[in-house]
């Protein structure tokens, strides 16, 4: 089973991945024409129903088409430790829109014909994955034809960025599917707890990557998990994360910055738009932890310890 489902979500990664483009066409190009990716292993049918439901959003403006074979899985997937062939299948699919500066990262999964066929993967955690693999202020947008866990869908973007000449940071790219993995992962662990939603572990992790930025490339893993306590403790997930699973984050953390991401002017605005967007997209479980007193005590709580560590280097780590 567990073999089935990673076979899945490889040919999700590559649903929106690789990709082959006609001689004349320009991924991303300069006039930011959004981009759809369609799975190779689509029929016709289903090529026509994922480009009028992946297409919609446009309202009839153009778009180009790029189709993602298993030869892209393999180019992009494989190099962090995937094991896909040329006639590996590929029926996920997804468009890529440029948008303003400073709008973020938004994502939206759609039904295809009336479903939700992204079985595991959420949009919050495509968000987080885009976000550390260097996407910046872009709609993307996700669907399958088929039932699938997702774990691929940012392949295709992946691959829009690179045929434009923009390829991405592959230590990130691999950070960024590490991330995927871990954060449904743990999400599916804790699914049915009492007290614990995906908008929260989520948002733990950007506001973690945000507090990253602020200090720097040379940010120490002691540090990493000092803000990660923090942001589990503000996010109200001390009662359902467990230590194996707080670990898995801090060494998540630890490869992204490895990766080279901090090293991004945007990733710290990046991070801090898509904390905002989280909690506004689930305010329902983000009012009932921001009262007066919650946050006074918590904001409390990490301006000593900003504070402490500010003193100590003279703000040099912690400015």
């Amino acid at each position: 089973m567990k073999k089935t489902i990673k076979i899945l979500t490889a040919i999700l990664f590559s649903a929106v991945a690789t990709i082959v483009v006609g001689q004349n066409n320009r991924v991303l190009a300069d006039d930011e024409t959004p981009v759809v990716t369609l799975g190779t292993s689509l029929t016709d049918s289903q090529k026509d129903g994922t480009l009028k439901i992946l297409t919609a959003p446009l309202n009839g403006g153009n778009y180009q088409t790029i189709t993602v074979t298993g030869s892209d899985l393999v180019r992009y997937l494989n190099p962090s430790g995937d094991n896909f062939t040329t006639s590996s299948g590929v029926w996920s699919s997804a468009m890529i829109q440029k948008t303003s500066s400073g709008s973020g990262i938004n994502v939206k999964i759609l039904d295809y014909n009336g479903k939700n066929n992204i079985t595991t993967i959420t949009a919050n955690q495509y968000k987080n994955a885009a976000l550390t693999a260097g996407i910046t202020d872009a709609n993307i947008y996700v669907t399958s034809a088929i039932p699938i866990d997702g774990s691929g869908a940012l392949a295709g973007v992946y691959a829009a960025y690179a045929k434009n000449g923009n390829a991405l940071n592959q230590k990130q790219v691999n950070a960024a599917q590490d991330e995927m993995n871990t954060l449904s992962g743990i999400t599916q662990d804790n699914k049915d707890k009492k007290g614990y939603s995906d908008a929260q572990l989520n948002n733990a992790v950007a506001g973690a990557k945000s507090e990253m930025a602020k200090q720097g490339q040379n940010i120490s893993d002691s540090q990493i998990r000092d803000i990660v306590n923090n942001q589990i403790n503000i996010n109200h997930l001390g009662n359902t994360i467990n230590n194996n699973q707080k670990n898995q984050i801090v060494n998540l953390l630890i490869e992204i910055r490895d990766s080279g991401a901090l090293k991004s002017s945007s990733f710290k605005g990046q991070a801090s738009k898509l904390s905002s967007q989280i909690e506004n997209s689930a305010k329902n479980i983000f009012n009932k932890f921001n009262t007066p007193e919650n946050r006074s005590w918590l904001q409390q709580l990490w301006d000593s310890i900003v504070n402490f560590f500010s003193h100590m280097f003279g703000g040099v780590i912690l400015g």
